[in-house]
């Protein structure tokens, strides 16, 4: 398979179900596809601060990339967590570390980032929105898109793409975040006991390994969006898990519920929605499939749990 037409359908999985999603699927002639990324300028928060675990010596500089609705952030060498916070009058004490996904290949940062965290602070939740170290990437555009199509149709071995660095660096910025959220809390007013973990794909391997930390993170809730099924080491002691996946995901469909039922066997709540349609990726996006309402069903999920 050609690299972009690998890409192309790489995409398409991280698009889900709609007509971005087609059109990609379509692009499998490497001689007409077009480049399926370009550069854009990054995005200043300043808010954002920066952690003490960047700076790898070597890294390339970051780089934001358009594509189709959204932006990625890749080559990410210096992490960041921003606080967002709620209006002071409805702000509500909870709050939520937030780990988009991107395969460590890069950070989705408008579908699984920010577009998730402005709801959740409306409804008065305190969000950190995570933008960690993912792996290096080529830096023009057209040859990120090879790297990426060779990655996803099977040229490039994924020994080689070698994900457990990728995601030991992840861990350990979320680490990082972790700590920093639970003793400043007092600054932002929060409640460090009443801070949970929504991550995505990648960025829901990570906050389960985040969560695997015992007595250094013990988080109020986990939620696991269309991340891996298969059985892991769980936490110690499991905390309450809201998890959802789509029956057409393209990843991580067809692997059973093996992490559900181990959850259940823990002794600890889920909340697990399989929705009919929605494919990888559905985020924030609201392209009329059942899973279009996860985000409300996770809040009402939220708000009806102990305290």
């Amino acid at each position: 398979m050609p690299a972009l037409a690998g890409l192309a359908l790489a995409a398409a999985a991280v698009l889900g179900p709609g007509p971005a999603r087609a059109a990609l699927i379509q692009t499998t002639d490497e001689t007409d596809a077009p480049a399926m990324t370009r550069r854009t300028e990054p995005q200043i928060d300043a808010g954002a601060i920066a952690l003490p675990t960047g700076d790898r010596a070597g890294a390339s500089s970051e780089i934001w990339s358009d594509f189709g609705e959204e932006r990625w952030v890749r080559n990410v060498n210096q992490p960041t967590l921003l606080p967002l916070l709620p209006d002071p009058e409805i702000a509500n004490g909870r709050s939520v570390l937030l780990i988009p996904g991107g395969g460590f290949q890069f950070v989705s940062i408008d579908n699984e980032g920010y577009r998730i965290a402005e709801p959740l602070v409306e409804q008065g939740y305190t969000v950190f929105l995570l933008k960690y170290r993912t792996m290096t990437t080529p830096e023009s555009e057209s040859a990120f898109s090879a790297h990426m199509g060779a990655l996803f149709s099977g040229e490039l071995p994924f020994a080689d793409f070698d994900r457990a660095r990728g995601e030991a660096l992840a861990i350990a910025d979320a680490q990082t975040a972790w700590q920093m959220i639970q003793d400043r809390a007092g600054d932002w007013g929060i409640d460090p006991d009443q801070t949970g973990i929504l991550g995505f794909s990648a960025g829901a391997i990570t906050a389960l390994g985040l969560a695997r930390h015992p007595g250094d993170v013990s988080p109020a809730f986990l939620g696991y969006i269309y991340g891996p099924m298969t059985v892991e080491d769980l936490p110690s002691s499991p905390p309450p898990l809201f998890s959802a996946l789509a029956a057409d995901d393209s990843l991580f469909a067809g692997q059973g519920f093996q992490l559900i039922e181990a959850w259940q066997a823990a002794g600890s709540p889920v909340e697990f929605h399989y929705y009919a349609s929605g494919g990888h990726g559905f985020g924030s996006y609201r392209r009329g499939t059942p899973a279009d309402d996860w985000l409300e069903h996770f809040t009402t999920w939220l708000d009806t749990r102990p305290q």
